[in-house]
C-alpha cells in the first residue's frame, strides 16, 4: 500500500491535479489498483455542471493514467525523464461519476518497449461497477 505523502514522492502531479488518493494494491513494474474519492469540494465541479456535478471524462482519464504511472516510474534502470501521454485508445464510458463515488481504479501494465513507450490497461470502477476503461500508452519526454 501507498499513502498519499508516498504517492507524492512518486509522481509529479500536485493539487489539483493530484488523482490518487490511496493505493491498496501494488506490483511495482506490472499493476497497480489505487482509489480516487471523488469529493463535491474540487475545483472542476464549480462549472461541471451547476446543479448537476459530474467528473469529467478526461479527469477519469487522468486519474487512470497517473496509476499507470505509478507502475511505470517504479521500473528499475529506467533513463531519468517524465512519462506523458502518447496515445488513449479504445476509451470507454458507462456511468457519470458523481461527489460521493469512489473510484477503484486497476491498471495492469502490457508492454514496455526500449524503456521509453509503456501502454498499460486501465478501469476504473465505482461499487464494483466498471465506469471507464481503455488502454493508455505513454512516451518518456526527455
Amino acid at each position: 500500500m501507498l499513502n498519499s505523502e508516498q504517492i507524492m514522492g512518486l509522481l509529479p502531479h500536485r493539487y489539483p491535479f493530484a488523482l490518487v488518493d490511496r493505493v491498496v494494491e501494488h506490483e511495482p513494474g506490472l499493476r497497480a489498483v489505487a482509489i480516487k474519492n471523488v469529493t463535491l469540494n474540487e475545483p472542476q465541479f464549480q462549472g461541471h455542471f451547476p446543479g448537476r456535478p459530474l467528473m469529467p471524462g478526461v479527469l477519469i482519464v487522468e486519474a487512470m493514467a497517473q496509476v499507470g504511472g505509478l507502475i511505470v516510474t517504479q521500473m528499475p534502470d529506467l533513463p531519468e525523464g517524465l512519462f506523458v501521454f502518447a496515445g488513449i485508445d479504445g476509451v470507454r464510458f458507462r456511468r457519470p461519476v458523481v461527489p460521493g463515488d469512489q473510484l477503484v481504479i486497476e491498471c495492469e501494465l502490457i508492454s514496455l518497449k526500449r524503456k521509453r513507450f509503456g501502454k498499460i490497461r486501465a478501469e476504473a470502477k465505482v461499487d464494483d461497477q466498471l465506469v471507464c476503461s481503455g488502454d493508455l500508452t505513454f512516451s518518456l519526454m526527455d
